[in-house]
């Protein structure tokens, strides 16, 4: 199949309206998609004021504040107006991206029609309810996700890691990788400004650690704050910056009312922020892929982050980095007390990071998930030639076959 004969209906929980690394992996996708010559339409709840626009045609979902996280959008499903777009573009392949409402009546209406479709995991939700003590819900949240992944004809994951979990927990028999590349023309070592340092106060010797991403509890800001107040109480003399926002700031800005909150960034703001710093924190858990960890690896700094599916993938344990038990607050002390008093460790790993980096082409790693959508496609079609040949046979006794 040529790319031009592709038509994929791309659902997703949030296209463009809060800014994320998932959504602008999607986007990505979306741009190397059109530039192939693929049809793409895109359904996702929207708002009046995006934090980016879309890349392609994006049609609106119904849509209502989600409850207790008002910045994000609950979809209601797909309505006579959403199916009768559906109807006009005529999709040959469905993607989702997020295990919500709409994706699961998406794949409803695809399976009815017999379309393939494919789903892509972008972070691991199941993670999330610990940090709202809700952990005791995890097995049902894993058997709803088992049910649903297991309805696709095949997912993508971002790392090994995430593979070997899903392969484990009996998600899908077909498994393959979509990893994450990053924009180097944005995120690289020249970008660091000493005048943006000294702008903010920071003297040229001064070690500083940056966090970058949403300011939400499942980032792990607690652990994020601990580990700052520990290397501390040995003495480790520490800047911190913090770029982001999000509805847990005032939380963190009480935990560290000393650190530089730049807020939101993006563009060359953010890559100058970023390779500004020293050293990269990421305590986070709840990743399928570490974007921001490849944007800092990317800037040149040494990584210290959690052992996490997010990050067993990128950082190199002694190489680009240092990988930590989770929850081992001394642990991530340690890196940073190693890497305050060791300005050529800093930059080794640094190094290191940045060579790593340049193996991540988008254009190469957007191509998998095209030729995915092909195999899918012609896949199913052969199991539909077999189902009408084997039910114009069926009054002689041949076997009937099943859906795929």
């Amino acid at each position: 199949m040529k790319p031009e004969e592709l038509r994929i209906a791309l659902f997703s929980g949030n296209y463009n309206y809060v800014r994320d690394g998932a959504n602008q992996a999607l986007n990505r996708l979306v741009g190397y998609l059109l530039r192939q010559g693929a049809h793409v339409r895109i359904y996702s709840p929207t708002t009046d004021h995006p934090a980016f626009p879309p890349t392609g045609d994006l049609v609106s979902i119904p849509s209502i504040p989600f409850p207790g996280r008002g910045e994000y959008q609950l979809g209601l499903g797909l309505n006579s107006a959403i199916r009768r777009d559906l109807a006009e573009f005529q999709p040959n392949v469905v993607h989702i991206a997020v295990p919500d409402i709409v994706a699961h009546r998406a794949l409803s209406w695809a399976r009815n029609r017999r379309l393939p479709v494919i789903a892509s995991v972008h972070t691991r939700f199941d993670t999330y309810l610990q940090y709202y003590n809700l952990k005791w819900l995890e097995p049902v949240a894993r058997a709803i996700m088992r049910r649903y992944y297991r309805r696709c004809d095949a997912i993508v994951v971002p790392a090994d890691s995430i593979a070997a979990i899903f392969r484990a927990q009996r998600m899908s028999n077909d498994i393959s990788m979509w990893r994450r590349g990053v924009d180097r023309e944005q995120f690289n070592p020249d970008r660091r400004s000493e005048e943006w340092r000294a702008a903010h106060g920071i003297a040229k010797d001064e070690v500083v650690v940056s966090f970058l991403g949403r300011l939400v509890l499942e980032k792990g800001l607690d652990v994020f704050s601990d580990a700052i107040d520990a290397a501390r109480e040995r003495g480790v003399a520490l800047r911190v910056v913090v770029i982001g926002d999000g509805p847990a700031r005032d939380f963190f800005r009480e935990r560290l009312p000393d650190a530089i909150f730049t807020g939101q960034l993006t563009g060359a703001e953010l890559a100058t922020a970023l390779a500004s710093t020293d050293v990269f924190l990421n305590p986070s858990i709840t990743e399928a892929f570490g974007n921001v960890t490849l944007e800092a690896m990317a800037s040149g700094l040494p990584v210290i982050a959690a052992i996490a599916t997010g990050a067993t993938n990128l950082v190199h344990d002694g190489e680009t980095g240092v990988l930590v038990d989770p929850l081992d607050i001394e642990a991530y002390a340690d890196a940073l007390q190693d890497y305050a008093a060791d300005k050529a460790l800093r930059r080794l790993h640094g190094h290191a990071g940045i060579a790593f980096a340049k193996t991540m082409d988008w254009d190469r790693i957007n191509s998998v998930v095209m030729r995915l959508y092909q195999r899918v496609i012609d896949r199913r079609e052969r199991l539909e030639r077999i189902r009408e040949v084997r039910r114009l046979r069926w009054p002689f006794g041949m076997k009937k076959v099943t859906d795929a």
